[in-house]
């Protein structure tokens, strides 16, 4: 069976409240929960919590809260990797037979039920422990600054009579989802290297919330896809 894990503590500090914030209509991690839902992926769907609220919220689009999550995974810097081993463990531990685990963040308002199905073709379609969500840089990497001492210099100054076109493309985790067999969560094995295969998502579906003008920027790019009819 597959199952989606959907982490959500109640603790964020730089948005108090963020997994359960309204955004267009509904609690954030509505959008997630929907999606995961009406994608035909899962027989289970998730939200591993802290919080009491969150998980009422949950349970009211349709996801399940069977556990609480440990204290110890629950501050800001445990990792995404030990909360999914956690989820897959307690499934596994429940007596069910657990092949895929999906994390999907909570938010993540962009994501869709096709995006999901995408990344688990692209898991069963190769050789790989994870399939994770990815965009492109849209400026190259090699170019970057640094401000030292109040001066703006290159990192790699070697590069700056470089053509664009003649420097590598490079991408970044676009954090929508992490398609992972379950054994690959359970047994901690790196999300990141050859064992991964990258879901492409276009630049303009893709948008990192951590701060309040994170957030505003997706309220405004939300507003843009779903007039353009991209919602």
């Amino acid at each position: 069976m597959n199952v989606a894990v959907i982490p959500a503590r109640g603790g964020s500090k730089r948005i108090p409240r963020k997994n359960i914030r309204p955004f267009h209509g509904k609690p954030i991690i509505g959008w997630s929960i929907e999606a995961a839902r009406e994608c035909g992926c899962f027989e289970r769907v998730i939200v591993s919590t802290d919080d009491a609220e969150i998980a009422g919220v949950a349970r009211d689009f349709g996801a399940e809260t069977p556990f609480v999550r440990p204290a110890q995974l629950a501050d800001d810097i445990a990792p995404t990797g030990a909360v999914m081993a956690h989820a897959v463990d307690w499934c596994r531990d429940s007596g069910l037979t657990v092949e895929r685990a999906c994390c999907l963040y909570a938010t993540a308002p962009f994501v869709t039920a096709a995006l999901i199905r995408d990344g688990l073709a692209r898991l069963d379609g190769a050789d790989a422990d994870y399939a994770v969500s990815a965009t492109s840089f849209p400026f190259p990497i090699q170019r970057a600054c640094r401000i030292r001492d109040g001066r703006l210099e290159m990192i790699d100054p070697a590069k700056y009579l470089v053509r664009s076109q003649d420097l590598e493309e490079s991408f970044h985790d676009a954090g929508q989802l992490y398609w992972g067999r379950a054994d690959a969560w359970s047994e901690g094995r790196p999300v990141f290297g050859e064992r991964t295969v990258p879901v492409l998502m276009p630049r303009h579906r893709v948008q990192d919330i951590d701060t309040p003008e994170d957030w505003r920027r997706a309220e405004l790019l939300f507003d843009v896809l779903m007039d353009a009819g991209e919602g």
